[in-house]
Parts: structure tokens; sequence; C-alpha cells
């Protein structure tokens, strides 16, 4: 189906009533198994921020992420990293890059208040289109096909993995490997299969042969603007620019 033109906006945690929460739930369980309300409420409630879509036609909710950050140090150096958690957006809307804007707007509003500190994405994966954000927005980006993971990148996977999932993540391989049944995608939904020619949908794959059980892999790329790529670097320096003015 085409997609039809949807809407972004950032939501505070307070923001999200009992209705919206049971509307994106409904939405999270059409395109996930293996998971439960209790699970997709803690996760909502302990994100500060929601990234919400919308219908521009009807207002109906069609996709959303959760946000957070997490203030590590590594090597002496203090990071903070933006770490999204429970993220689908309606497969008849796939193709739509709305989420990925209101994103930059948030990444760009925390990488103005940021300071001295590098900023760095946290990214966990159990699905391919979600790791294809990584090569198709940053130039740099871990773990990938092209190139092993730099030391410092490699400890603050294992910092960030650690620190917020010490009993399920595994530094030999830097999976997240859940205890008991957790959520995952659909496996009608899956479709890696069939993109297998692309080469980072091959190298994740190889990377996390159990993803169809839910095993997440840990990535981080820097947020900064000559790491990102064309118009999502554009769009990042544009919000980061207006929540410094707004300072």
């Amino acid at each position: 189906m085409e997609s039809a033109a949807i809407r972004g906006e950032i939501v505070p945690r307070e923001g999200v009533c009992a209705r919206l929460e049971e509307q994106l739930y409904l939405l999270y369980a059409a395109h996930y198994e293996g998971g439960s309300r209790e699970r997709f409420h803690a996760d909502l409630v302990e994100k500060p921020w929601l990234l919400l879509l919308r219908d521009g036609g009807t207002g109906a909710p069609v996709g959303f992420s959760t946000q957070t950050t997490l203030d590590v140090e590594v090597e002496g150096r203090p990071i903070r990293a933006l770490f999204s958690g429970d993220t689908i957006v309606h497969r008849h809307y796939w193709g739509s890059q709305e989420l990925t804007r209101t994103w930059l707007r948030f990444a760009g509003a925390q990488l103005a208040q940021c300071g001295e500190r590098a900023f760095y994405w946290f990214l966990i994966s159990k699905g391919h289109r979600t790791y294809l954000y990584l090569p198709l927005f940053f130039h740099a980006f871990y773990p990938c096909r092209d190139a092993p993971t730099p030391p410092f990148e490699q400890k603050l996977i294992d910092a960030l993995a650690a620190a917020r999932y010490p009993d399920a993540f595994d530094p030999g391989t830097g999976l997240i490997r859940w205890r008991g049944e957790h959520d995952r995608l659909r496996p009608e939904l899956d479709g890696a299969a069939d993109r297998l020619r692309n080469p980072h949908v091959r190298f994740f794959v190889s990377r996390n042969p159990d993803y169809l059980s839910g095993t997440d892999l840990a990535c981080v790329a820097e947020i900064r603007p000559d790491n990102l790529r064309g118009w999502v670097r554009r769009d990042l320096e544009a919000a980061a620019a207006a929540a410094q003015g707004g300072a």
C-alpha cells in the first residue's frame, strides 16, 4: 500500500493518557509477538519522551518510538547516549521518513544540550529494518561490515549495554539475549530473506542469527553533523540551531 501522509510530534511521558497508551499497545501487538502488556507499559513509563506518528487525515496513531538518555564515562570521557526503546511504524506507512524527521528534531534539541560531551545513538536492533537506519544515515557506526569496531566504540557499547541489561548482554557477541520469551517481530513482517543481496542486511543476520527469537544487537553511532549524510545532517543541524536559539 502506498504510504499515506503522516505527521510526527514529540510527546512528554506525562502527555500519554490511558486511551493513547491503549492505542499504542494495540499497534505494538499487531506487529510484535511474544510481548506482554506489562512489559510494554514498563517501557513506556520508564522513557521520558515519546515520538508519536499520527495519520495526517484521521489523526489516529500509526507509529511511535520511546526515548531516553543515558550517561556513562568511557576512558575518562563523559558520554551522553540517546536510547530508543519500543519502536514501530504501521506496515501501511513503511517508506515514510516522518519518524526519522521527528527523531532528528528530538536528537538535535538533545545535542544542543550536550555541551562538551560526545553524543551517541545507542540502538538495539532485533530486525534488519532497524539496523538499516545506521548505514542509511551515518558515515561511521558500529558494528558494521566495512571495518572492525574501534576499541573506544567497543568499550562504549559494552558500557551502555552492560549498564542497561546486565543480565542479558553478552560482550563476546554484542548480543542481548533475553531470558524466557521476549517480544519479536511477527515472522510475516520480517522480509530479511528477500533482502540478502544488501550487504548490510547480510551482515546484520550474520551477527545476530537469532534475531527472529527477539535477540538484539547492540550498536552505536555518534550523533554529530559531519557523521550524518545529506538531508539527515541538514535536519539535525537545523534542529540543534533552533534549540540553541531558543535557549
